[in-house]
């Protein structure tokens, strides 16, 4: 019991598990609960953009070298492209050799396309000069309010670079933030502390509402899904951790806590705050986890574009339409470019998924109607790959940059070292007082 109250990943656990039972055996009542699994995420988003910018402002004012930072941009988004291109490959043969929709033979006619028409009213595809434009906020206070990740990621650069240019002059400004992002992980430490209510109102909701059975019709699907994320973890991440000089199931372990909040509440946007504290304990570079986390809640999205290049596949054959090999290159070609702007949030894959297909235009839109009710719990499996790909991609892109602490990371990974400890590795500006930086 001990062990229980203490243990943040065992309560999620319990409540996920807890909240399956309710939704199964009491449906209305679980599908009532969905406001605790709402409230505890928007409790989240609510400090993700000021972390971001704590984080994002210390990291490049400590760093200094301007240059460096926009050579650890360009790594981590070198990183994302290539990444994310096997993810949408993986997909795309997956769906090849496996064909989940083949045999359905449904009538896109028949579908009831009224469910569907929140996402496809509004879905259409950005071309790279819309993208980046967007990027730009109208105001910064517009940035923050809507919680746009990249626009605030944008005015923190921006914030950041003009700091390290002030030096010493800029310094009280500095002493600031840094103790403004010690204030809001603590606020996140006691938010957290809500997450297994989240977790049981979440899964409540999504089993009471949608049903176990849903999951039974379209199995092959889910199946197909689960293992391929499961199979680029395992292949792809792994391998880039090894190069890292790192286990990946060691990793895992490190990380589950974050893992199970995301498996409760469907958004790896829960775990942010504690995804970026925990690759920081772990040795990477506090700067590069700044910029690399964040990013890639944009544009390192694994888990989201496994899901768009099968789901597209699986459209395709279960309406019986015909994809040819020029015609699937296409699709990759147009998701190279929609799956970067995909949410990291519950609802976020489908939403570019309607794009897409109305990019492309010979898959039947109407075919999402067969995703909705599956929908949600395909996105758990989504936003757990898109955590655990963000995790990797700070870690290698510090060692990319030669500033990840391996024998530190070794060492809390294996259990060795308590990752309360504080990593050395932080760059600390000239003349700070001790107690004022992220790490204390």
């Amino acid at each position: 019991m001990k062990r229980l109250a203490r243990s943040l990943y065992l309560q999620v656990l319990l409540a996920v598990v807890l909240g399956a039972l309710v939704g199964h055996l009491f449906p209305a009542t679980g599908a009532s609960l969905k406001p605790l699994g709402d409230g505890f995420i928007k409790l989240v988003k609510m400090l993700i953009a000021p972390i971001v910018f704590a984080t994002v402002v210390t990291g490049i004012a400590k760093m200094g070298d301007l240059r460096k930072v926009g050579r650890v941009g360009l790594k981590g988004l070198l990183y994302f492209e290539v990444l994310t291109t096997v993810a949408l490959a993986i997909g795309l043969v997956v769906a090849r050799l496996a064909r989940p929709g083949a045999g359905m033979n449904v009538d896109p006619a028949t579908l009831d396309t009224k469910a569907i028409a929140s996402y496809t009213n509004g879905a259409q595809a950005h071309g790279t000069v819309d993208f980046l434009m967007n990027v730009i906020p109208r105001d910064v206070a517009d940035a923050f309010a809507r919680g746009d990740i990249l626009q605030v990621l944008l005015f923190s650069v921006l914030f950041g670079a003009a700091l390290a240019a002030l030096k010493d002059k800029g310094r009280p400004v500095l002493e600031l933030v840094d103790g403004l992002s010690l204030v809001l992980f603590r606020i996140v430490g006691f938010v957290m502390r809500l997450a297994p209510v989240g977790a049981f109102g979440a899964m409540a909701f999504t089993v009471g509402k949608y049903g176990i059975a849903t999951l039974l019709s379209l199995g092959k699907l889910i199946a197909c899904f689960y293992a391929t994320s499961a199979l680029f973890v395992v292949l792809m991440l792994g391998l880039v951790l090894r190069w890292c000089g790192l286990g990946l199931f060691r990793f895992l372990r490190y990380i589950k806590e974050e893992i199970f909040v995301v498996l409760g509440t469907s958004s790896s946007e829960s775990a942010l705050p504690l995804m970026m504290r925990k690759m920081e304990k772990l040795g990477c570079s506090k700067p590069v986890v700044g910029l690399v986390v964040p990013m890639g809640y944009s544009f390192n999205l694994d888990g989201t574009s496994i899901y768009l290049t099968l789901a597209t596949l699986f459209i395709a054959q279960a309406t019986n339409t015909h994809v040819t090999l020029v015609q699937e290159l296409e699709i990759l070609a147009v998701l190279l470019l929609t799956s970067k702007g995909a949410a990291a949030v519950t609802g976020g894959g489908f939403i570019t998924l309607a794009a897409t297909l109305s990019a492309v235009g010979n898959i039947p839109v109407a075919g999402l109607a067969l995703l909705l009710g599956i929908d949600r719990f395909m996105s758990e499996a989504r936003a757990i790959t898109n955590l655990i790909g963000n995790g990797v991609a700070s870690v290698a892109v510090s060692r990319w940059e030669g500033e990840l602490d391996q024998a530190r990371a070794r060492a809390v990974l294996a259990g060795t070292v308590p990752d309360e400890v504080e990593p050395a590795n932080d760059p600390e500006p000239p003349a700070v007082p001790a107690g004022l930086g992220l790490h204390g």
